[in-house]
């Protein structure tokens, strides 16, 4: 072999371990999902001696009502915790992007609920809106105001989670969202402040687009995330009242776990692995487009100048 081959061959002779680790680790695990999804298994059998059903698994879901309610609450939540998240987090960034004494104590405190176990923030907050001891009802009482049945009623149990997970994410968007700003070049927001835009305007203009790569990812991870939530709701109210807080993710565990239904519940896992990859699509689909359309701009703006 010649060396010039050698030598391109190289890189993909380092590549190869970490290749195959994770060949393993992910695809093997995502292969075996997939063929579970189409047996009729329960835990006493072996997978070679379950049943084969085909598509009966997906098809069935679409008629369990239990499903659709999950996947709806899956949505709410989602959605909501990122859009608000997004918001609190960027303009804390855009808060703290300065110079002032103590401001790194203070970036440090607002990260600390993210460094806090799931399992603790659960039962911290589940404690908080207790319906008499906690804290939020003895303030309410003490100002006169009746108690809110934070986690007994289905419209205000979806907000008290909702509530939890902003408390715990919106630093991980904060920090996310900082470290965007702060690699910014210095010299287009200087020449911004020479031509007279306020503090808003660089913002909305300056700041704010050129940090729209990273402000797509930071959307897409936090977003991935909040489709997988698990233990907080499980702890705070296990999914009910009724419904109304099970996500697909806790449906998910009890249809394996208490349903003892292993291929309906590698179905819903394959519904909500497709979700997130349509999604994913989606958000870098949007990115390029971004960068064209941004890259397009850049050459007119190159052609008119003399």
């Amino acid at each position: 072999m010649k060396s010039s081959s050698l030598n391109k061959l190289t890189p993909y002779f380092f590549i190869a371990p970490a290749g195959l680790v994770l060949a393993l680790g992910l695809l093997y695990p995502i292969s075996y999902m997939m063929y579970a999804s189409f047996l009729d298994w329960n835990p006493s059998q072996l997978i070679g001696e379950a049943d084969w059903v085909g598509l009966k698994n997906y098809s069935t879901l679409w008629q369990d009502y239990a499903f659709r309610e999950s996947l709806w609450v899956t949505l709410k939540f989602a959605f909501s915790v990122v859009f608000i998240e997004m918001i609190l987090g960027l303009s804390l960034a855009l808060l703290l992007d300065r110079n002032m004494r103590g401001m790194s104590a203070l970036r440090t405190i607002f990260i600390l609920p993210m460094m806090i176990a799931p399992i603790v923030v659960g039962l911290m907050w589940r404690y908080m809106y207790h319906p008499s001891i906690g804290v939020f009802n003895r303030t309410l009482n003490s100002l006169g105001f009746e108690s809110i049945p934070w986690l007994s009623d289905s419209t205000w149990a979806l907000i008290s989670i909702i509530i939890a997970d902003i408390w715990q994410w919106t630093p991980f968007i904060f920090i996310l969202c900082l470290a965007a700003l702060q690699s910014l070049p210095r010299s287009t927001l200087e020449a911004a402040r020479m031509d007279g835009a306020n503090a808003w305007q660089q913002a909305f203009y300056i700041k704010i687009p050129l940090m729209m790569p990273v402000l797509i990812v930071t959307l897409l991870l936090r977003l991935i995330d909040a489709f997988k939530v698990l233990e907080v709701i499980l702890v705070m109210t296990n999914g009910g009242p009724g419904l109304s807080t099970e996500i697909i993710a806790l449906r998910i565990s009890r249809t394996a776990s208490e349903f003892r239904e292993l291929g309906v519940a590698a179905a819903m896992s394959n519904y909500l692995l497709i979700l997130l990859l349509l999604l994913t699509l989606s958000m870098f689909l949007y990115n390029r487009f971004i960068e064209q359309h941004r890259a397009k701009s850049f050459n007119a703006i190159g052609k008119t100048s003399p």
